[in-house]
C-alpha cells in the first residue's frame, strides 16, 4: 500500500511520529526519551574499590536483591545504561555498575559520567571496597594471582598503584565499607543492612566502637576519644566485663564529663546529619574509641545509638575490638 493510499489517521500519525486515538490525540507508545512523563530513571549505585576488597561479592548481594547488575562496564557508557533502563518501562529500576581497574583506559572519564548524571538528575550512589595492604596481599596470594597493576612489580607496587587512581572516588563515596576483617557473610550482611530495605531511610549511622592500639577504623567518617574518662580496666571488679555490663556503663556516666560529651556530641551530630541530608550524604560511620575497644568506647557507643536512633536515624552498632583482649 503507497502512502497516498494509506487511511488518513495512519498519514495523520506518521507525520506526528506516533499512533493517534480516534480523536486524534497522539498516544503515547511508550518510548518517550528518559525525564519525559512515562520514563520512569532507575536508581544507579556505582559499585568500586580495590581489587580483592570484596567487589564481586557486593555486586552478586545486589543482584540477589534484584538489582540489575553490570560487571565492568566501562564508565562512558554508565549513562547509556541509565537511558535504557528508563526506556524499560519500569522493567530496570535499580542498576548496579561495577567500575574497576580492569577498564582503567576508560576510568578517566568516570568523571566526566558521574557529571552527566548530576546534569541529569539521576540520583547514584557510590559504593567503595576498602581492605589494608596487608588483607589484599594475603588474598591475592592465596588464590596465586597478580594484581592487576603490579605489571612486573610486587603485588604492593600494584595495590599502591591502585590506591593512587582510586583516591579521588574514594573521596566522593557515599558509602565505603572496610573489607579487612570481614569474611564474605559479614560483607554480605553489611550490604544487605544498606540495600534490603523496601524504602530508603534519610540517613543511616553506624556506630562503631574500636580501640586506638588496634588502629584507627579507615572507612570512619567521623572520630571520638573516650580515652578523657578513667579506665575500668584499672578497677579490679570491672575489668573482666564489657561496656555492654550495667556496672561499667554506670561507672563510665558516673565520671566527670561523660554525660558532657554525650550531650555535646549528640548535639553536634544533629548538625552534621542535616548537612549530610542536604549534600545528599546518606552512610555516616561514626567511631568511638577507647584504648583497647572493650570499656568506656563500648558504653558510649551504645548510648550514642539509642540517641541517634531516637531521633529517627537508622543506627547500627558495631563493637569491632570487643573481646580481642
Amino acid at each position: 500500500m503507497t502512502e497516498h493510499d494509506a487511511d488518513p489517521t495512519q498519514r495523520r500519525d506518521q507525520a506526528r511520529g506516533g499512533p493517534a486515538d480516534d480523536n486524534g490525540a497522539q498516544v503515547s507508545t511508550g518510548s518517550e526519551t528518559p525525564g519525559g512523563p512515562e520514563a520512569a530513571i532507575p536508581e544507579l549505585v556505582i559499585i568500586s574499590g580495590m581489587s580483592g576488597a570484596g567487589r564481586s561479592t557486593a555486586a552478586k548481594c545486589l543482584e540477589d536483591l534484584g538489582w540489575f547488575v553490570v560487571d565492568n562496564l566501562p564508565p562512558a557508557l554508565i549513562p547509556t545504561m541509565v537511558e535504557l533502563g528508563a526506556r524499560s518501562q519500569g522493567n530496570v529500576a535499580r542498576i548496579a555498575v561495577v567500575v574497576d581497574v580492569r577498564g582503567r583506559r576508560f576510568f578517566d572519564n568516570l568523571r566526566e559520567s558521574l557529571a552527566d548524571l548530576e546534569a541529569k538528575h539521576v540520583t547514584r550512589r557510590i559504593v567503595f571496597l576498602e581492605s589494608s595492604d596487608e588483607a589484599l596481599v594475603r588474598r591475592f596470594e592465596s588464590v596465586r594471582r597478580p594484581h592487576p597493576l603490579q605489571g612486573d612489580g610486587r603485588i604492593v607496587d600494584g595495590i599502591a598503584a591502585e590506591r593512587e587512581l582510586l583516591r579521588e572516588l574514594r573521596g566522593d563515596a557515599d558509602l565505603v565499607i572496610d573489607t579487612s576483617s570481614l569474611n564474605v557473610h559479614e560483607l554480605r550482611a553489611k550490604m544487605d543492612a544498606q540495600f534490603a530495605g523496601e524504602e530508603e531511610p534519610e540517613l543511616r549511622a553506624t556506630v562503631m566502637s574500636f580501640g586506638f592500639k588496634y588502629g584507627l577504623p579507615v572507612d570512619a567518617d567521623l572520630v571520638a576519644d573516650m580515652r578523657f574518662l578513667p579506665n575500668p580496666h584499672w578497677v579490679p571488679e570491672l575489668r573482666p566485663f564489657t561496656g555492654l555490663n550495667e556496672e561499667v556503663a554506670a561507672y563510665v556516666f558516673n565520671q566527670p564529663g561523660a554525660k558532657e560529651f554525650l550531650d555535646r556530641y549528640a548535639e553536634l551530630l544533629r548538625l552534621i546529619a542535616a548537612g549530610y541530608r542536604r549534600e545528599g550524604k546518606r552512610y555516616v560511620t561514626i567511631a568511638i574509641g577507647c584504648t583497647g575497644g572493650k570499656h568506656r568506647s563500648v558504653a558510649m557507643s551504645e548510648k550514642l545509638a539509642a540517641r541517634l536512633a531516637a531521633e529517627g536515624v537508622e543506627t547500627v552498632v558495631v563493637h569491632r575490638d570487643m573481646g580481642r583482649e
